[in-house]
């Protein structure tokens, strides 16, 4: 049922344990400043941007690729005519998008949420998934919320107190109905959704707090 369900379910295992290798970006970036993760950031994106748009465009470099990595891509990966980028440089593209974007606190939370809870979404519902829930299912959005709650319990705070996770946990919800319903690649379209709504949250019940660090590390 899972819509994404394009590659074997033994490719998906390996794609998701690359994809849990990106949780050291938000804990790499609990402990740097700013200006030092983009500093690490942006070359290592501009260098997957540059490979991934090559293989649309140059042949040795397309059968290289798709030679190591053909069996990870999905279908929409490899389309010839829309040229969309894989999810690999797009979870690199947001991570940039979101640290010049949202406050340092924002930014861990919400990529935090990205790299397990679709993970989790994605594994539950391919395996699991019975009924639909907008473009994908109930099942992978509710295993979705579930793990975005933990994330949301361990995650650095601003030591403003019990509100901070009650914001975070009306975040994780409205991430799992991004990631089930957004026409736009999971790897963008969640971390900036939540990104945003928990901004907006802090605003309007939290003004005021300081979201430039943590007053807790996990």
């Amino acid at each position: 049922m899972h819509a994404a369900a394009t590659i074997d379910y033994r490719s998906e295992l390996f794609r998701k344990a690359i994809h849990l290798c990106s949780l050291s970006i938000p804990v790499v970036y609990t402990f740097i400043t700013r200006d030092l993760a983009l500093v690490l950031l942006i070359p290592v994106t501009a260098g997957f941007l540059v490979v991934d748009l090559a293989r649309y465009y140059l042949p040795p470099v397309a059968r290289l690729f798709y030679r190591v990595f053909g069996s990870l891509l999905r279908k929409h990966e490899q389309d010839e005519k829309v040229k969309r980028l894989n999810g690999a440089t797009n979870v690199l593209l947001s991570a940039v998008l979101c640290v010049l974007v949202f406050p340092k606190l924002v930014t861990i939370t919400a990529f935090a949420i990205l790299i397990i809870s679709d993970s989790t979404s994605a594994l539950v519902g391919r395996r699991f998934g019975r009924r639909r829930f907008f473009r994908k299912s109930l099942e992978g959005a509710l295993s979705f919320f579930v793990s975005a709650i933990l994330v949301v319990l361990v995650s650095p705070k601003a030591g403003a107190g019990p509100a901070e996770y009650l914001l975070g946990f009306v975040a994780a919800a409205f991430g799992a109905v991004v990631e089930s319903a957004s026409p736009i690649d999971d790897n963008i379209a969640v971390p900036v959704g939540i990104g945003i709504v928990l901004w907006v949250l802090y605003a309007l019940f939290l003004p005021g707090v300081d979201l430039s660090g943590p007053a807790a590390i996990w």
